[in-house]
């Protein structure tokens, strides 16, 4: 057997939410994330609620492959979650989500990805998965995030 380094990146972003954590923390699920990220249609495999649970499995469409992903950490008394994403002979990623009072009516969430590559697209997914890319993607995220939180009822 032989064993080599894996290519991998991990990249952390803290992002600065317009409500407190416990508004916050219900959307960070695959059912829920629905009503603020356009486009957003995951196939829910597993949950016996209804929404993010431990062990709840999902499958989205991710660079035109089919990810399989499992929450493995789901922890709404610590404001925490943690999903692995798997898309065969791509990638393997772990994705951490914390959130923490930031005052009355905000939140910081810090927001952890670490892609692993399965092969040779995934290296040079890897590769391209840069500081400045993630920090791109992160600031989209907080922005529909954010519009969602403070929009008017009734809008």
């Amino acid at each position: 057997m032989r064993i080599e380094a894996p290519i991998q990146i991990e990249h952390t972003f803290t992002q600065r939410l317009q409500a407190p954590p416990e508004a916050v923390f219900p959307l960070l699920c695959p059912v829920r994330e629905r009503e603020w990220v356009p486009g957003w249609d995951p196939e829910v495999v597993f949950t016996r609620s209804g929404v993010a649970e431990p062990d709840g499995v999902f499958i989205t469409l991710d660079h035109g492959r089919r990810a399989v992903w499992y929450i493995t950490r789901h922890d709404p008394e610590s404001f925490q979650v943690e999903f692995i994403k798997t898309i065969p002979d791509f990638t393997v990623s772990r994705i951490r989500i914390a959130l923490k009072a930031d005052g009355v009516h905000r939140t910081l969430a810090e927001v952890r990805y670490r892609h692993t590559a399965l092969s040779p697209a995934g290296q040079t997914f890897v590769r391209d998965f840069t500081r400045e890319s993630y920090v791109k993607f992160m600031e989209g995220w907080e922005d529909e995030l954010n519009v969602f939180l403070t929009r008017k009822p009734g809008r």
